[in-house]
């Protein structure tokens, strides 16, 4: 209660068309967005934090039916709210965006929705305008909490304006209806990949992954213990201790599973995010799913593999995956090879000291306990904290 009377009580803020004023404004109303409100809160720091959608953490209420965290709830939680005691382990997607209502609610978070961050760029005094299309609005300090879903990678195919059929990206997904008695293609085997094409392949939907590198497939739990918490025990230690830790699941996952039914690409389940789960590979195993090769192109009908194949398909799902959302920010600052803002001391762009960054650490920990390992960092430095 303490909390949502000090939100009440901060001074208002200039909201409307033409220019107003905030110290720090903050792009996107997600899990990053509220954590970073909640902690400005906390210190008295007073921000307008925008969303383009009609509610708050709108990316969340669109995603497709059936997603289920692959972090436990325990580390999935964002600074000073907990899960309800009856929350699952492994939170559905409508009770994560249960979670994200209470939390604004809890906290007296302002979110102004259906306004659209357009551009982002530097202004007068070392600061920000930050032009929306509810006006333009001058500001000290900038924080993206733009995630990564709103900014797909769609890949354009060879022969693709040709082909007949329909794609679309995995954020596109919702649920297997409207692609059964059809063929489908999804395209890519990471997570979001892996549980669109199992949950069709349940649904008696015929079904072929195309992958083209591979993946490491790591078990969802070991003993009842979610593998994120074993990743996150595991930071701290050398590299050859967590080497020899993932060569025992792997072992641990061979003698239980069998051989591996998909390529083991050349890096490690610590370095990139694996596929979490067997959902696919009992699939794969019960014929359920066929696995081809890459693509090298689309015909009018179907896919041509690089393996020289040819198949006919209906549909094609790229679970391309994503790439950070700056758009906004237009090339003002510098990004590394994933496309994410070059940083240091993990929020603080290299770039503009007054420019920060929270959701935009991925590792085997899970996103969202970064996102409450980082907002509390960013509401710190903005408060003039060490």
């Amino acid at each position: 209660m303490a909390e949502s009377l000090a939100a009440a009580t901060l001074p208002a803020i200039e909201r409307g068309n033409g220019h107003g004023r905030a110290p720090v404004v903050i792009v996107g109303a997600g899990p990053a967005g509220l954590a970073t409100a909640r902690e400005l809160t906390r210190r008295g720091v007073r921000y307008r934090l925008f969303e383009k959608g009609p509610a708050p953490a709108h990316t969340w209420h669109n995603l497709y039916d059936s997603l289920t965290l692959h972090t436990g709830k325990h580390m999935s939680a964002l600074p000073g709210l907990g899960y309800p005691r009856d929350t699952p382990l492994f939170p559905r997607r409508l009770d994560f965006v249960r979670y994200l209502d209470s939390y604004r609610e809890r906290f007296g978070l302002n979110v102004e929705t259906g306004v659209e961050v357009q551009r982002v760029v530097p202004g007068r005094a070392s600061g920000w305008t930050v032009e929306t299309s509810d006006g333009a609005v001058d500001a000290a300090t900038v924080v993206m909490a733009t995630g990564i879903v709103a900014s797909p990678m769609v890949p354009q195919f060879e022969g693709q304006a040709a082909y007949r059929g329909r794609v679309l990206h995995s954020v596109e997904y919702r649920r297997p209806g409207p692609f059964a008695g059809r063929k489908v293609l999804v395209v890519g085997c990471g997570n979001s990949g892996g549980e669109i094409a199992s949950e069709l392949a349940e649904a008696a939907v015929d079904v072929t992954l195309a992958v083209r590198s591979g993946a490491n497939v790591v078990p969802l739990t070991i003993l009842g213990v979610p593998v994120q918490y074993i990743a996150y025990g595991l930071r701290g230690l050398p590299d050859s201790v967590k080497k020899r830790v993932v060569q025992m699941i792997r072992e641990m996952t061979r003698l239980r599973r069998g051989p591996p039914v998909l390529p083991v690409p050349s890096y490690g389940p610590l370095e990139r995010i694996p596929l979490i789960g067997f959902n696919l590979i009992d699939a794969i195993r019960g014929g359920k799913v066929r696995v081809m090769p890459g693509i090298r192109s689309f015909v009018p009908r179907g896919v041509l593999f690089t393996n020289g194949t040819e198949r006919e398909f209906d549909d094609a799902i790229l679970a391309t995956g994503f790439r950070p959302a700056l758009q906004p920010l237009q090339g003002h600052v510098r990004v590394d090879h994933a496309g994410f803002a070059l940083r240091r001391d993990r929020v603080i762009s290299t770039d503009h000291p007054n420019l920060f960054f929270v959701g935009h650490n991925y590792d085997a920990t899970g996103g969202l306990m970064n996102i409450a390992r980082d907002a509390p960092l960013v509401a710190e430095r903005i408060a003039g904290g060490p």
